[in-house]
């Protein structure tokens, strides 16, 4: 994990928090919270129909997967690192497909995939939260 590109990604976003005080580990999941936030707002978007922003949310979400997926370290992470960089991607292009057709299901769909995502790293051990 590369704390400073975390930390650029959740300034970028204007996600609030303590963010200079935080360590990696809660950079990723403030990252998180943060991406599960704009999808609730922007399926609340779609049904008040306001286009605008939910473009805007939308846009902020993938910035911050990208985010995620820049920040992965796959030397360190293997495999998994490979996988999750292979799901980042794929959530990406879903956002984009459910930007362009106001389809609540996909951000559905991507909010649970970054839910598990993010399950699994809340239940981390310890020993590898640095």
């Amino acid at each position: 994990m590369n704390a400073r590109s975390a930390m650029k990604q959740y300034q970028q976003v204007s996600i609030q928090g303590g963010v200079m005080d935080a360590s990696p580990h809660r950079l990723v999941q403030m990252l998180m919270e943060g991406f599960l936030e704009k999808l609730a707002i922007a399926k609340g978007n779609i049904v008040r129909k306001e286009t605008a922003l939910k473009g805007e949310n939308i846009s902020r979400a993938i910035t911050i997967v990208n985010g995620l997926q820049a920040s992965l370290n796959r030397d360190a992470g293997g495999e998994l690192a490979e996988n999750l960089n292979s799901l980042y991607e794929y959530m990406a292009l879903r956002l984009i497909i459910a930007n362009t057709s106001n389809d609540e299901a996909i951000l559905d769909e991507v909010a649970r995939l970054m839910i598990e995502i993010k399950l699994g790293w809340d239940n981390m051990p310890d020993q590898y939260k640095h």
